[in-house]
Formats: C-alpha cells, sequence, structure tokens
C-alpha cells in the first residue's frame, strides 16, 4: 500500500510541475512574441 501512495504521489507532483513549466513557458513566449512583433511591425502590445 506504500508502494502506491508514493506512486500516486510522484504522479501527481510530476503533473503539477509540468503544468507550471507549461503555463510559465507560454506565458513568456507570448510576451517575448508580442515585444518582437512591437519592435519589428509597430503593432499593440494589447492585440
Amino acid at each position: 500500500m506504500d508502494i502506491l501512495l508514493w506512486i500516486v504521489i510522484i504522479v501527481g507532483g510530476g503533473t503539477g510541475l509540468l503544468s507550471c513549466l507549461y503555463i510559465i513557458v507560454s506565458l513568456l513566449g507570448m510576451i517575448i512574441y508580442k515585444v518582437y512583433r512591437k519592435i519589428r511591425y509597430h503593432a499593440s502590445l494589447y492585440d
């Protein structure tokens, strides 16, 4: 029973970590893309 609990803890922690990393990378990518468009095409940062 203890082994199953550790497997659930590891899988749940890994899922939370991966989703958090995805959100951080996506947010940074979106900000970089918007700044690039602002510099290159003079587009609004809010579009």
